[in-house]
């Protein structure tokens, strides 16, 4: 099954530097039968994108987790979404029954590099917005219907396809 796990450039480093995503249990997310019933008249394509945007989305509260304990300062260029998409087997997979989040699964087994597929990652276009986007979460959480319109802004970039073998480069 493919899971797109949302991360963040400096978590992604960390992967590296382990060889693998972990500990278990991890959240992801995929098209589950709940996103396919919902969203009926999506091809799988559509579907797959669907869950790599809900990742995004979760990528982006990593950030600003980051920013808030101090493991980044967005100063360094990582202000930047990075969604993980990896193949797993079905069996570690478990899909919740949250209707808020049809695409939500957690993965019980921390997953080894090699299953890595590919990463999507903002392009360096992107850093400002995500970065106001990050800065506007607590007013958008609270219900601001401007600082939600800063957030959405972030979703307006497309992520970039990175293969597994560019992933050095990116992080250099």
């Amino acid at each position: 099954m493919r899971v797109y796990l949302p991360s963040t450039l400096p978590a992604l480093a960390r992967v590296v530097a382990a060889g693998e995503l972990g500990p278990a249990p991890l959240t992801g997310y995929a098209v589950t039968p709940a996103l396919v019933e919902w969203y009926a008249s999506g091809d799988t394509e559509e579907l797959e994108y669907v869950a790599l945007t809900e990742a995004a989305r979760a990528s982006l509260r990593m950030l600003a987790a980051d920013r808030a304990d101090g493991t980044t300062d967005g100063t360094a260029g990582d202000d930047r979404r990075v969604v993980v998409a990896v193949e797993v087997p079905d069996e570690t997979v478990k899909m919740g029954a949250d209707l808020a989040e049809r695409a939500r699964v957690r993965v019980h087994e921390p997953i080894a590099v090699s299953r890595i597929a590919a990463v999507h990652v903002d392009d360096s276009d992107a850093v400002a917005d995500v970065a106001a986007a990050v800065a506007a979460l607590p007013a958008a959480d609270a219900g601001d219907d401007d600082a939600r319109f800063v957030v959405d802004g972030a979703e307006d970039h497309e992520l970039m396809w990175y293969a597994t073998q560019e992933i050095p480069d990116l992080l250099s």
